[in-house]
């Protein structure tokens, strides 16, 4: 529903921060990491994600996209909620969390307080061929843009009634060949292809 939100720092600490947009307060729950990318920035830009649940709609903040899009794929994972996803994202950096994803380093996530041995091997076995594809070194954000732009992609054509199989080899065939392809350009070419 929200992608982003913009707008004047009114408060921030460690859990959260307050942001006026047009004379509206959004408070929006953050990482450690944000917390400190946003500093002293009066005006900031958080990616978002809304959490709409029985007794409340909680809204999370990220500075990066690439941040909210391991948060997104973090809450997918049976017994991950969303404040594990962002306990883990405050105790651990972005980066450091791929590693250990792909790396199959139980033991890193398991520091973050209150993940279980049981609960990081689920992260692990959920997320490995995820984040598996991803550059963690300086293409980290091209990386994470290819895979959202994948899932997108992946999702429209089966509801067209593609094979999962075949639409994910055509996009990874795309997806090395194509430079800075859109959504878009992504299912046309290969629509071509399928």
């Amino acid at each position: 529903m929200y992608s982003f939100i913009s707008g004047i720092v009114v408060e921030k600490n460690p859990a959260y921060v307050v942001i006026d947009n047009h004379g509206v307060g959004y408070l929006i729950n953050i990482t450690l990491n944000t917390f400190t990318a946003i500093g002293e920035q009066t005006e900031v830009r958080l990616y978002v994600h809304l959490s709409i649940r029985e007794d409340a709609h909680v809204l999370y903040g990220f500075y990066t996209e690439e941040e909210r899009s391991l948060f997104t794929q973090l809450i997918t994972v049976s017994g991950v909620g969303c404040n594990t996803a962002r306990l883990i994202l405050s105790s651990l950096t972005v980066r450091e969390t791929i590693e250990a994803i792909s790396n199959n380093n139980i033991r890193a996530i398991q520091s973050v307080k209150g993940i279980g041995a049981k609960t990081a091997q689920r992260i692990i076995v959920d997320l490995h061929d995820k984040v598996l594809k991803l550059n963690v070194s300086d293409g980290e954000k091209t990386a994470f843009l290819n895979n959202t732009l994948k899932e997108e992609a992946l999702s429209a054509l089966m509801v067209l009634g593609f094979s999962r199989t075949n639409v994910e080899k055509t996009l990874d065939k795309l997806l090395s060949q194509m430079e800075n392809p859109n959504v878009e350009q992504l299912i046309k070419e290969a629509l071509r292809l399928l």
